[in-house]
């Protein structure tokens, strides 16, 4: 029996490319909208978005037109001259984040490297603590990125193990835990780093006033409150930003992920000059940070966001499809946790590992992720329909009435 084209290239894969993921057994060759297509013709719904990069849905029309019309022009010139697209990316980020000042990157981990950067800067030269003494409090099960620095704050033993020695100047703590917080802060206290949601966690959603009392201790004690919003930002939880639900106000906003409007890689920190003013020229930078394609690209992933109304959107979608999951009674589900359409199942442990599910979802044109074992993310593109969600539905139910429990 002849294997399929999708085995050919999953085979391939295997052999050639580094194991350092474990993707769900399918392969992706064509996508629209909210819809993927293997090589065989099969089609998918995508309810995992990238990770959130694809809100705007595969490949919009406007944005891809967008890439086209400039890749025709200009793609690059590095940041030793200047180019036609990047003030205007700069100014209408400006104006979305109500920031200031934008300084570009390309990836999610370089614009979380970056406001540790600007944090540190801050903290000697405005704070006036003393220098490479400087603290950042973060929080336990955190992600924010892969690089050796970011990995340092990390408490995943799968993020960490082999990649010592680590970076200091990092204080853990419990999330959702205001007086661990108030006790963490110290004379060399110089910010605060926060998912408002963390993503990779298993969407974990923190307590009412979470985010309002980080601000405050922020306040208090003169230190910068960084908000990671690469997974949660840009319409995902119902709100432009997820912080926008407790009405902050962020010293530093980090985004990337659906910035590139999911066909180009696009980051950027956002802050006020009095932040950002920190940097001075040689100090800090990136050969395609603010490239005119990346900015062609976020610009018309903006405009996407906005014009077509995608925050009320997730807000109104995230809360029938959560009551939709809610509504499915079975025991192997033990609660549904989420806002917008950025959405975690937890299973009970006696349900069985969550990837049994995914792939029994993939079997029927469903394409989910599981983390930590026993959750499932659902976060499809804010251009999904309700009667695309009432389709999912249907599928979810029947996987998880027809999945047997394994033996114990």
């Amino acid at each position: 029996m002849s294997r399929s084209r999708s085995e050919e290239l999953m085979e391939m894969e295997n052999e050639y490319g580094a194991h350092n993921y474990h993707p769900l057994e399918v392969v992706i060759s064509k996508a629209e909208g909210i819809w993927a297509e293997d090589p065989e013709g099969r089609r998918y719904m995508d309810m995992l978005s990238a990770y959130s990069a694809v809100n705007q849905g595969h490949r919009h029309p406007r944005i891809i037109k967008a890439l086209k019309d400039q890749a025709d022009i200009l793609t690059l010139t590095s940041r030793a001259f200047y180019n036609d697209q990047w003030p205007l990316f700069a100014k209408k980020l400006a104006d979305f984040t109500g920031k200031d000042m934008i300084l570009p990157m390309n990836t999610g981990a370089e614009a979380v490297e970056t406001a540790l950067k600007t944090i540190r800067k801050w903290g000697y030269t405005v704070k006036g603590v003393k220098k490479d003494s400087g603290e950042i409090i973060v929080f336990e099960n955190n992600f924010h990125g892969r690089t050796i620095t970011i990995i340092s704050l990390s408490t995943d033993p799968d993020a960490t193990d082999n990649y010592g020695p680590f970076t200091p100047g990092f204080r853990v703590v419990p999330y959702d835990d205001l007086p661990a917080v108030e006790k963490a802060v110290n004379e060399n206290t110089i910010g605060i780093l926060v998912e408002p949601i963390q993503g990779e966690a298993g969407v974990v959603v923190p307590s009412d006033g979470f985010l309002k009392g980080l601000e405050a201790i922020a306040r208090k004690n003169n230190i910068l409150l960084a908000l990671d919003e690469i997974q949660t930002g840009f319409c995902r939880t119902g709100r432009d930003f997820a912080f926008q639900h407790e009405g902050i106000d962020p010293d530093i906003i980090i985004m990337g992920k659906a910035l590139g409007g999911g066909v180009f890689p696009v980051s950027a920190i956002a802050a006020d000059k009095e932040i950002l003013g920190v940097f001075k020229p040689g100090t800090h930078g990136s050969t395609f940070g603010g490239n005119p394609l990346a900015c062609a690209v976020a610009t018309a992933a903006i405009d996407v966001l906005v014009d077509e109304g995608l925050t009320k959107r997730a807000a109104e979608l995230g809360e029938y499809f959560m009551k939709g999951l809610r509504a499915i009674n079975s025991p192997k589900i033990k609660l549904v946790r989420g806002k917008g359409l950025l959405i975690g199942v937890v299973l009970n442990e006696s349900a069985g590992k969550a990837r049994r599910y995914t792939t029994a979802l993939k079997e029927k044109g469903l394409l989910c992720k599981e983390t930590h074992d026993w959750i499932i993310r659902f976060a499809p593109p804010l251009v999904i329909t309700r009667q695309e969600i009432d389709q999912a539905l249907e599928v979810i139910e029947g996987v998880f009435s027809e999945t047997p429990v394994p033996c114990a």
